[in-house]
């Protein structure tokens, strides 16, 4: 007994390598969950802790070798997410902003309603001193320009309203404030008014400049939405993409090939990889020397580095692109080109680059797929092992149902736990439309690419284009179909958490101990199906209240304050539009507890009283004295947005964003000009 148990250690041990992104984003999501930001000497003692256990590791018994081994990811994770807060820091407004907006175009794509969205750099704000000011802002276009397109590097101006990155939509809910810190972006807003033209780009080349180009390119060749997803699948500009095109391929469950990931990058290397293999094999001294697969992976490596750049190096890019490097270079290498070792490479690497991709769907998904295709596909090549080759065609086929399945039902749970929606019919849509794009699209891509210098790539793009109609055609038809979509409501944090560790111990582990991993699975599951949303959901402005009335939610405004009441609406799982919600607003209660909503200053004026257990929600500040309870702007500017819950004896429990979130460099002003001066 003592010996197997040994030898299952020792087998478990041996995947050390494998495990280590896992402990490692373990350290990341520690740093993320800290009530108040750590200070700079906590987070270079996390870093000497990481060298001693590190030391310690070398030094210590076998079977305390795991222990020390996950001090130090720990350890290291948690400093790695800490320097990397405070290397990018960068000014956020303090409050709203209108007036004069300056700055030179490094980023265009379209806002949830669809409107066309410029970010900006070396930003201007009027006389606001540059300590103050923001590294990037970024603005929605409105007015009659609205859709005329700046030039890349472009320096531009105009007038524009700003205000701070928001927070959460609710609490528990996605944190902009955190996205936006991490991405220099210190403000946004919108222009009612035309951008002007203040100097034009300078001299030189650069990959968003080149982007913006063969798009433009492209949908010159080909019109409509087709030119717009082609312009998406190679350069990934989608600000062309229409919000009908954009939900007929999420209900469809195919918008995972507008981010250029790891199908596409995948297919591209492939593709270039055994183009140049059989070019080069015409040369005589190469097909000789056994050069040429090398040569071409060295190719294959370059395209894919030119496909990183121009693609504008997203999470799942990167990601993509560090597992075609280490494929290749393993194939440069005379070494097994995909195994898990590849994607733990990968891992590590996007985590001491970005940590905080860790909390991001892009993150998961990316690695849910690929880590469950390797499996299944490593699962199977060792059942073959000596069994006789089956048909190219019959590999095609099963290739494809398999891999589609798979990484369709490894990403499922996370997408709809981010994105509150299930496609039933996704496997379909992907077995008639991800073929086309292997076997037609990516490589018609790739030769229009390379026939730009000629002039000719219209001719492989108008066929190319054959391949997106169909796949466009299918998101139509598909997303069309009678219960194409289910809606479903948010799992709590810790259920999702769960969910994803035990799905990682199945996967990783090598001994049955993976069956632990149903465990946390079962409860996850449990506590996701019996989740209970809030009974009133506050706005940080006070602009809107929502309120659960039997099964489903009414909302204090038909109109307004849109994006909140959709994410509101989408974490409870709930299909109706914001204007179908407040429809039924009146009277809003919870048991004896009533709830007013009043919005703006004729709101404060018909404020008529309240009772103790009532609730009162003003988007002024409300300078009266009320027996109940009240949230007004200054009580919500400083905990953010609320979310109230009543148990079974009538005890009202109050939950705000900015508890959940702590005090962190993203959401305190305060702490940001004690520590960093800004």
């Amino acid at each position: 007994m003592g010996h197997r148990l040994l030898d299952q250690l020792s087998a478990q041990m041996a995947q050390g390598f494998i495990c280590s992104p896992v402990v490692l984003a373990l350290g990341v999501l520690l740093y993320f969950q800290m009530p108040v930001e750590p200070a700079f000497r906590e987070v270079l003692g996390g870093f000497a802790l990481a060298l001693l256990a590190g030391a310690g590791l070398l030094r210590a018994p076998y079977v305390l070798r795991p222990i020390f081994w996950c001090i130090a990811l720990l350890a290291l994770g948690f400093s790695v997410a800490g320097w990397r807060t405070q290397s990018i820091s960068a000014p956020v407004l303090d409050w709203r902003y209108y007036g004069p907006v300056e700055g030179r175009v490094i980023g265009l794509d379209r806002s949830g309603s669809g409107a066309l969205r410029v970010t900006l750099d070396q930003v201007t704000l009027g006389r606001r001193g540059a300590a103050r000011t923001p590294e990037r802002v970024r603005l929605s276009l409105f007015g009659s320009d609205a859709e005329a397109r700046p030039r890349a590097g472009a320096r531009v101006m105009t007038t524009a309203h700003l205000s701070p990155p928001s927070g959460p939509a609710e609490p528990h809910g996605f944190d902009f404030q955190r996205h936006a810190w991490f991405g220099q972006l210190g403000g946004v807003g919108y222009a009612r008014v035309p951008l002007l033209l203040a100097a034009p780009p300078e001299a030189g080349v650069n990959f968003f400049s080149i982007r913006l180009a063969l798009s433009e390119r492209v949908q010159r060749h080909l019109s409509g939405q087709t030119g717009a997803f082609a312009a998406a699948l190679m350069t990934g500009d989608r600000s062309g993409l229409s919000q009908e095109t954009l939900q007929n391929l999420r209900h469809s469950n195919l918008a995972h090939l507008l981010a250029i990931s790891g199908l596409h990058m995948g297919l591209l290397a492939g593709f270039v990889f055994g183009a140049l293999r059989i070019g080069l094999s015409f040369i005589p001294a190469l097909a000789v020397g056994g050069a040429v697969k090398k040569l071409a992976a060295l190719g294959a490596l370059a395209a894919a580095a030119g496909y990183l750049g121009l693609s504008g190096g997203s999470v799942a890019t990167e990601r993509a692109f560090v597992m075609a490097a280490v494929a290749l270079g393993a194939v440069m290498l005379e070494r097994r080109a995909i195994s898990l070792r590849s994607v733990a490479v990968a891992a590590l690497i996007i985590l001491l680059r970005r940590p905080e991709a860790v909390t991001g769907p892009g993150f998961q998904m990316s690695f849910a797929a690929t880590t469950a295709l390797v499996v299944i596909f490593t699962t199977l090549s060792a059942r073959n092992m000596g069994r006789k080759p089956s048909s190219p065609v019959f590999n095609l086929v099963f290739g494809t149902v398999v891999s589609s399945g798979v990484a369709g039902l490894a990403t499922l749970p996370i997408a709809a736990a981010h994105f509150n929606l299930i496609s039933h019919y996704g496997l379909i849509a992907n077995l008639v439309s991800v073929p086309l794009m292997g076997v037609m699209v990516i490589p018609l891509a790739v030769l229009a690419v390379c026939l730009i210098p000629l002039g000719l790539d219209w001719i492989p793009l108008k066929i190319m284009g054959l391949g997106l109609d169909w796949i466009l055609s299918v998101a139509g038809e598909v997303s069309g179909w009678p219960g194409a979509v289910s809606k479903i409501p948010a799992p709590p944090d810790w259920a999702f958490f769960a969910l994803c560790l035990g799905l990682l111990i199945v996967a990783l582990m090598v001994t049955r101990a993976r069956f632990i991993g149903l465990a946390p699975i079962v409860a996850a599951l449990l506590g996701w199906v019996t989740v209970e949303r809030p009974d009133v959901l506050i706005s940080d402005t006070g602009t809107l209240v929502g309120v659960m009335q039997g099964t489903q939610r009414v909302l204090s405004k038909e109109k307004g304050a849109g994006f909140v009441a959709s994410v509101w609406l989408e974490n409870d799982g709930d299909a109706r539009a914001q204007s179908q919600a407040g429809a039924d607003w009146q009277g809003a209660q919870i048991g004896q507890a009533r709830i007013f909503a009043a919005s703006g200053k004729r709101g404060l004026t018909e404020f008529s009283g309240c009772n103790a257990k009532d609730i009162a929600v003003f988007s002024e500040t409300y300078k009266g004295d009320a027996p109940c309870t009240v949230f007004d702007q200054k009580r919500l500017r400083n905990v953010g947005s609320v979310a109230l819950r009543w148990d079974a004896s009538g005890a009202l429990k109050i939950t705000t964003a900015r508890e959940v979130a702590g005090r962190r460099y993203w959401n305190d002003k305060a702490l940001r000009k004690a520590r960093l001066g800004h």
